[in-house]
């Protein structure tokens, strides 16, 4: 029986790295197949694969299977088009509408990923995108995802970045930065950044600002004045607006409860019985603070102050007649 050989090494290195990627065991004798090779071709591969650092293992039996398992690095992955398109527009759709969870990290690799799309496939996810509708935040705050992939690229790489910026009371400017971090509080994105044009450390919300360009030019990067991006911007939202301290003790350990609440909220503390407090200072609506302490999923009970009580108790009534198929004398009438 002949068999069309790939000469093509590379290629079918690719080839082969891409098939091992998908969760499941490959007998020997199906990867030659796919591949157009020898059984002791796929064995060669394995073995180049393995020197490059890409843990594959291997079982024992008649046809023998080979499967990629979890390494102590990320090997590069091999993406088909469907695959790419699908992160794409699920990344695009998270970083423009600052979805809790969508951190700096992620904007950064959807900019990896546009950057190297072929032609067809970004206009594939450009299509996509635009047919399709978020519910956004309560101000509508929706960003441009490219604005954000610029600005990931000259945060990593330590680039200066102009842009246009509009202040809240509508005011235009043109702003030279070096960009420090990218930092989301899941209803918005903010740009903390050195203005070399003030000389001083500054908060832009992302969505505020236009035409970003990346000027090519590399700084040294500078200390913030606190000692992260987040609580810098946390003192400095709180520095610009009225504001009020909260405490709210969770039936649970602060550690379940901080992976469920944003850091910039505060740091749950264990209270020695079997619960936490949590302490804070916002400038959020009640209503917003009430309905993300309940999004954390587990019981809580608010100590201070009394108009966030009042907003649980109202989201809590809200939400009783909801599953109960029932509308409150405000909504009936």
């Amino acid at each position: 029986m002949l068999v069309c050989m790939t000469t093509d090494t590379p290629a079918r290195l690719l080839q082969l790295l891409s098939l091992l990627q998908t969760p499941r065991e490959w007998p020997g004798g199906e990867l030659a197949e796919r591949l157009g090779v020898s059984r002791r071709t796929v064995r060669r591969d394995i073995d180049r694969l393995r020197e490059l650092g890409y843990p594959v293992q291997a079982t024992k039996g008649a046809d023998g299977g080979y499967r990629l398992v979890a390494g102590k690095a990320m090997p590069p992955l091999v993406l088909d088009d469907e695959e790419a398109v699908a992160i794409a527009v699920g990344l695009r759709a998270g970083a423009g509408h600052a979805v809790e969870g969508v951190d700096e990290a992620s904007v950064r690799a959807l900019a990896k990923l546009e950057q190297v799309l072929p032609a067809r496939l970004r206009h594939r996810v450009s299509t996509l995108q635009t047919a399709t509708t978020l519910l956004t935040s309560g101000d509508g705050a929706s960003i441009a995802p490219e604005t954000l992939t610029v600005m990931a690229s000259t945060v990593a790489g330590h680039e200066r970045l102009r842009f246009a910026y509009r202040d809240r009371e509508g005011g235009e400017s043109r702003r030279l930065t070096e960009p420090h971090r990218l930092v989301s509080t899941g209803r918005r994105w903010y740009l903390v950044a050195y203005d070399l044009d003030r000389a001083g450390w500054r908060t832009f919300r992302v969505d505020r600002v236009s035409e970003p360009f990346a000027t090519g030019v590399r700084f040294a990067p500078r200390e913030l004045p606190t000692g992260s991006a987040a609580e810098y911007l946390r003192q400095s939202i709180q520095g610009g607006q009225e504001t009020y301290e909260f405490a709210v003790r969770f039936a649970a350990p602060a550690g379940q409860v901080s992976a469920k609440v944003p850091a910039w909220l505060g740091v749950p503390q264990d209270d020695g019985e079997g619960g936490c407090v949590l302490r804070g200072t916002s400038g959020d609506p009640v209503e917003w603070l009430a309905m993300r302490l309940a999004m954390a999923g587990y019981e809580f009970a608010v100590r201070e102050p009394t108009e966030l009580v009042a907003a649980v108790r109202e989201l809590g009534g809200l939400l009783s007649r909801a599953g109960a198929g029932e509308l409150g004398e405000r909504v009936a009438r």
